[in-house]
């Protein structure tokens, strides 16, 4: 049986007339080519990417830093396609196709981007199973792991990158896909009821995860991501696909709140922090947009009638794939400080979270004035 979610709508729903004005945005070609590039991520100043290398007919990884924009300072640069780059710090991961005499498969890889000969580590190789879509964060990677003949979700420890220490995450039946992590905690869309929901598990104890639903209301929700307690994803509700994110801070009662809902399709969403950014179909083609949870204002970021897709974002920074150009270019923004303010310390009065003490905290507390619950109640006054 699923279970009822208490939702909450915290977000405005902006007509497509009352987004906010255009703004004054400094867009970037992260590193020029005439190859196609696709699949962006960031990190701090690093962004990584694919990219179809035509002269050779498959797809290598590559890097940057957007301080020194221009010729990428890495490339896996090897025979078959290395594909879906993660990015934290200075270790990069990705799928990489394992061609053998009679077989191929798809393993994890990951190289430390400190070390000048840039190492390659293997964090996978089982023969004839697929392992794909890594991400990363801190020392743990995770990714889609074919297995046990469905998709399941596994994550390794890599505090040493050449004897990654491998656990799973969640081996049920059905499939469990598109993982994202954060320090702990993992999430992951999952069809064990027939749909797409959102679960995510407490990888503390690595031998023993703790896994529990985020959102399993009808219909489908897919591509979470995760930063600190806020998990973000794609839900199609009402029909087309819209924003939504949920507070996991308490494991027991994930709060969901309405971040972006539109008669547009909105998809892809990433999370950093307090923003949020995700791809909308606005005026017949893709635009990448931005929702600040601290002061609750929604930014469009580009205008341009070609599309901006897969947006990702590392603190004020955002990185997309573009083909204003003719071909898939990876482009990127820097968010203003007003767009990108954020809560420089929490209120012991701000109920509601918004980093500000007003009359929305008054009705809540109003609410609640007199509620007590000290168990046993008879120690209430």
């Amino acid at each position: 049986m699923k279970y009822v979610i208490t939702l909450f709508l915290f977000s405005l729903v902006l007509p497509q007339g009352s987004l906010i004005a255009e703004n004054e945005i400094y867009e970037f070609v992260v590193s020029p080519s005439t190859d196609n590039q696709e699949n962006p991520d960031i990190h701090g100043d690093i962004v990584v990417w694919q990219q179809y290398i035509s002269e050779y007919g498959d797809y290598d990884v590559l890097a940057t830093d957007i301080n020194n924009l221009g010729q990428p300072f890495f490339s896996t640069n090897v025979p078959s396609d290395q594909i879906n780059p993660s990015v934290f710090e200075n270790h990069i991961v990705w799928q990489s196709l394992i061609e053998g005499e009679d077989s191929a498969d798809w393993d994890i890889r990951m190289t430390d981007i400190s070390d000048p000969n840039f190492p390659s580590y293997a964090i996978t190789n089982y023969i004839n199973n697929n392992e794909t879509n890594p991400a990363i964060h801190g020392n743990i990677v995770v990714w889609e792991d074919d297995f046990h003949g469905n998709l399941d979700i596994f994550g390794a420890d890599v505090t040493i990158p050449s004897r990654p220490i491998i656990f799973p995450v969640t081996e049920v039946d059905y499939d469990q896909a598109k993982p994202s992590v954060y320090r702990d905690k993992v999430v992951w869309q999952d069809s064990y009821f027939g749909d797409w929901d959102i679960y995510a598990a407490d990888i503390w104890m690595k031998n023993k995860a703790l896994e529990y639903p985020v959102s399993l209301v009808n219909y489908d929700q897919k591509k979470p991501v995760i930063s600190g307690d806020t998990v973000v994803w794609m839900n199609n509700f009402s029909g087309n696909w819209n924003i939504y994110a949920a507070d996991i801070s308490d494991i027991k009662h994930p709060i969901e709140k309405a971040i972006s809902i539109n008669t547009w399709d909105e998809t892809n969403p990433d999370i950093d922090d307090n923003i949020i950014v995700w791809q909308a179909w606005v005026n017949n083609n893709w635009d990448i947009f931005a929702y600040n949870m601290t002061t609750r204002q929604t930014y469009q970021i580009t205008y341009d009638s070609h599309d901006q897709t897969n947006p990702v974002i590392s603190g004020k920074t955002i990185v997309w794939q573009d083909n204003r150009l003719g071909h898939d270019q990876i482009f990127g923004a820097a968010l203003s400080d007003i767009e990108a303010a954020y809560c420089t310390k929490k209120l012991a009065a701000d109920i509601n979270n918004d980093c500000k003490v007003d009359d929305a905290d008054y009705v809540i507390m109003s609410l609640m004035w007199l509620d007590c619950n000290i168990y046993p109640p008879e120690a209430c006054p």
